[in-house]
């Protein structure tokens, strides 16, 4: 949720990307500026369906389903950019988490029933992966095959942003601005409107209910704001236990660590989504202190639904609900 002062001029675009609902809110420039705002709109939607050809491991026709394929075969594969990078920062990731954040756990997901695109046996995949190119002289780049199939996950939507949003700022003139949302997580570019840019974290406990509110609102110039929460994408297996999509890579099973959801805020929504699922496996007990250990503005709520947050993140927030505190 996003609020703006009245006296802004503001343009919002509604869509649909990567499974999940998408929104653009366009702060224009000052008047006499002659843009287009809905240019912007169609550089993130380009910029989204890019990333679904690259990265999603619901397609059939991914270069990343692709590279699954070949998991374990120990090839050499040329793919696009936007593969290449997610890799790369998926690998980085993995190492500053200190293993927290894991993009193995495909196979978990999948034998937990959240299924995907056909992969097949690891090592299985012959033939070239072909690049989702954004124009016809993209440069193919080489990845090495991974050992196990990755899954992009939160990463995957945290790139779509920080790309879509560039390329979406580039449209619009220089003193314009933009907030971008893609299933609950934003990013914010540009100039900012006169009071900042305010998002509202969503209460898990009540989400959905007549008495739904958010736990807090926070104000945000730029940067991202990112959630990883046990509230959406949650499901029965086969066998009927109610499980989640955060896995512990440590048990390959649904993570439980007193946690309902944390929200991080920084400068990029990529390593957002990274350091909410790094916070939620560190679990109740220490969040605070790893939170406060990195500086990191982090907000969570437990199981109990109480509300807490780093002294970074008090520092940006507009209002909290005092009441759940604790």
């Amino acid at each position: 949720m996003s609020v703006a002062p009245p006296a802004d001029r503001l343009v919002a675009f509604e869509g649909r990307a990567l499974g999940s609902a998408l929104r653009l809110h366009v702060r224009l420039g000052a008047p006499g500026d002659e843009v287009a705002p809905g240019t912007a709109w169609d550089a993130v939607r380009a910029e989204f369906d890019a990333v679904d050809r690259a990265l999603s491991r619901f397609r059939d026709d991914s270069e990343l389903t692709a590279l699954n394929r070949a998991a374990g075969s120990g090839r050499t594969l040329a793919v696009s950019w936007r593969l290449r990078e997610a890799v790369a920062i998926m690998a980085r990731a993995a190492r500053m988490t200190e293993g927290r954040f894991d993009p193995t756990v495909l196979t978990d997901l999948e034998r937990l029933g959240e299924h995907g695109a056909e992969v097949g046996h690891p090592g299985g995949g012959d033939g070239p992966v072909t690049p989702s190119p954004t124009g016809s002289l993209e440069r193919p780049r080489m990845v090495a095959a991974p050992p196990l199939p990755l899954d992009t996950g939160g990463i995957g939507k945290g790139l779509a942003l920080r790309w879509a949003a560039d390329r979406a700022l580039a449209t619009l003139p220089a003193d314009a601005g933009l907030l971008l949302e893609a299933g609950g997580d934003i990013v914010a570019a540009g100039r900012p409107p006169e009071d900042a840019w305010r998002v509202a974290i969503e209460d898990p406990v009540m989400a959905g209910t007549p008495d739904a509110g958010p736990v807090a609102v926070v104000l945000v110039e730029g940067g991202a704001v990112a959630t990883s929460s046990v509230r959406v994408r949650h499901w029965l297996t086969p066998d009927g236990r109610a499980v989640h999509h955060l896995l512990d890579p440590r048990t390959r099973e649904p993570a439980r660590t007193g946690l309902l959801a944390v929200t991080v805020a920084g400068p990029d929504p990529a390593w957002a989504e990274v350091w909410t699922k790094a916070l939620f496996l560190a679990g109740r007990g220490t969040i605070g202190a790893e939170a406060r250990r990195r500086d990191l503005a982090a907000w969570w709520v437990t199981d109990e639904g109480r509300l807490g947050m780093s002294p970074a993140a008090r520092g940006r927030s507009l209002w909290v609900a005092e009441a759940r505190l604790g």
